[in-house]
């Protein structure tokens, strides 16, 4: 076994998102490989997911002495990482109606638009239940009573809980959506995803046959390719057996060989130089 490395992960905000998460599923992934990982933080403690990793509490990540380390890396790396407990053996039998998932805080772009694709969809006589989740309360924005259920500020557990209990997933996102990671756990746990064709999306696999994709800031285009979903049991079926299939690259065994790696060859790198 290589020597095991010093790493700290510097991350200003524990509040719930992608980029937190991804932050302690990275440095859990090299704990278990057997690696010393600290999470420095200017955020409070964090309740919402557990986590192995050391924490370091400071009033600026300046302030943070880094001789002890052998890399400290800015927030996340861009390696997806999905806990375990997301993947699912089986896909379920799919609810009468379809329960279709749409994530994130009403500020995010498209987020609109995936409201939008749904009421193009009912418009055309498709019968679902949209199931609204947020890490903040809902703006005054939202049209609400096109909802059927609303979710605040979920722990990883609660998150999984509810995952598991849809469908459909709609992820309207435009290009500055940094990982993709919601998407990724969707398809882990068997949901039809329906995704925009932004970078982070289509970089999940070489061939684009694990989701239906439409064009960003397009409602009514997503509204088209939501049809079509919700039209076709079929098309879900091999949907969700494709994802499942694609998002196993994102397990923490994986992933870690690859962090693994990446920190192997800075630190050849270093060293040569």
């Amino acid at each position: 076994m290589p020597e095991p490395l010093r790493l700290a992960w510097m991350l200003e905000d524990t509040a719930i998102s992608a980029k937190a998460r991804l932050v302690m599923a990275q440095a859990d992934a090299m704990i278990a490989r057997g690696h010393r990982a600290r999470i420095v933080t200017t955020g409070a403690p964090v309740t919402w997911r557990g986590s192995s990793a050391e924490w370091v509490y400071v009033d600026d990540v300046r302030q943070y002495d880094r001789r002890d380390d052998d890399f400290v890396v800015q927030g996340a790396l861009r390696m997806l990482i999905v806990d375990d407990e997301l993947y699912r053996p089986g896909i379920p039998s799919e609810h009468e109606p379809p329960r279709v998932l749409l994530c994130g805080p009403a500020q995010n772009e498209g987020i609109g638009e995936g409201y939008g694709a749904v009421a193009h969809a009912r418009w055309f006589h498709q019968k679902l239940d949209l199931i609204r989740v947020s890490p903040w309360t809902p703006s005054k924005e939202e049209p609400l009573d096109s909802v059927q259920e609303f979710h605040v500020s979920l722990t990883t557990a609660e998150m999984t809980r509810l995952v598991h209990s849809c469908d459909v997933l709609i992820a309207p996102n435009h290009r500055g959506e940094g990982f993709g990671l919601f998407a990724a756990e969707a398809m882990a746990s068997g949901l039809a995803c329906l995704l925009t064709s932004i970078p982070s999306f289509l970089s999940f696999d070489d061939v684009h046959d694990y989701a239906v994709f439409a064009p960003e800031a397009n409602a009514v285009e997503l509204g088209e390719r939501l049809i079509e979903l919700l039209s076709d049991a079929s098309l879900r079926e091999r949907l969700r057996a494709r994802g499942r299939e694609v998002a196993e690259q994102w397990r923490a065994r994986y992933v870690a060989d690859r962090l693994e790696r990446f920190f192997a060859d800075r630190r050849l790198t270093s060293t040569s130089g």
